[in-house]
Parts: C-alpha cells; structure tokens; sequence
C-alpha cells in the first residue's frame, strides 16, 4: 500500500538540493507542512523559500493547484492528496 502524497515541483534553482529531480512526493498537510517535510528530505530547502520568521520569502511564489497560497492561507493552505505544488521564483528584469 502506498502512502498518501502531494507532488511538490521544484525549479531549477533548487534541484541542486533534491539530487536534481524535477518533482518531489511528500505527505498532504499544510503548505508549511509540506516545506518541513521537503526540508526534511532535501536539507537546505526551507532556509530558501522561508524568511527567518518563518514566512515565505517576498521572491518566492508557491501555487497549489494553480493559485496563490498568498490569495488564499499562506502557509496555512491545506494540501490534499493528489494536489501539486509549485514553487516557482518570482522573476525580475529590466530594461
């Protein structure tokens, strides 16, 4: 039997930290659950989406299932089984 998971997909940026997988399966909970549970796995990656009081940082966006957790919980966001998350940076340019 197969555990319950969420499909966490990770940028570019931040394979480095997964052993460079695209996508990574973790338990369903919370958007802050989840980035405990990636964090456990994979070391390194909360320090790179979470500030150090804890919020997510001002240039990262995390969509589930293609909205904003900012437009709905934040990291409160509940997370089912079955759902995807993406972690996409924000990006910024110039002229």
């Amino acid at each position: 039997m197969r555990s319950p998971a969420v499909t966490v997909r990770v940028p570019a940026q931040l394979r480095p930290l997964t052993g460079g997988e695209r996508e990574v399966a973790v338990p369903p909970g919370t958007v802050g659950e989840v980035i405990v549970a990636l964090d456990t796995a994979h070391p390194g990656l909360a320090e790179r989406l979470l500030d150090t009081d804890g919020s997510l940082r001002r240039f990262v966006n995390i969509f589930v299932a293609d909205e904003d957790v900012r437009f709905l919980d934040g990291l409160a966001t509940s997370v089912a089984e079955g759902q995807t998350i993406s972690i996409v940076p924000a990006v910024a340019g110039g002229c």
